[in-house]
């Protein structure tokens, strides 16, 4: 139960930083990436970075309530649609964070 616990909260978390960094604030985005970001672009990277680390917190709040149920029910379902969609949304998270350095940065690293 403690695992789920902590998944909810590093959901929250992650939905957190994203919605600071779509509102501009991109100073939890590595220094690397502020650098070689135009000044002009800062915004549109700092929302599409956002929106993917949204997306990844969504998909840990989700699965965390999947796999709540799983543990009052023990019913396996719920446990694998759990981890599809924690691995869902942190591929796509991914995919929407990366898209956002490639075009802003030139490149991931």
């Amino acid at each position: 139960m403690k695992e789920i616990i902590l998944t909810f909260i590093l959901g929250i978390i992650l939905i957190v930083i994203g919605i600071m960094n779509m509102c501009g604030n991109v100073k939890m985005l590595h220094s690397y990436h502020r650098k070689r970001v135009k000044e002009e672009d800062l915004k549109p990277f700092g929302k599409l970075v956002g929106i993917g680390t949204i997306i990844i917190g969504l998909g840990l709040i989700i699965a965390g309530v999947f796999f709540t149920v799983f543990y009052i029910t023990k019913t396996d379902l719920f446990n694998l649609l759990g981890g599809i969609v924690l691995g869902v949304g942190f591929i796509v998270g991914l995919i929407i964070s990366f898209y956002a350095m490639k075009k802003y940065n030139k490149g991931i690293f």
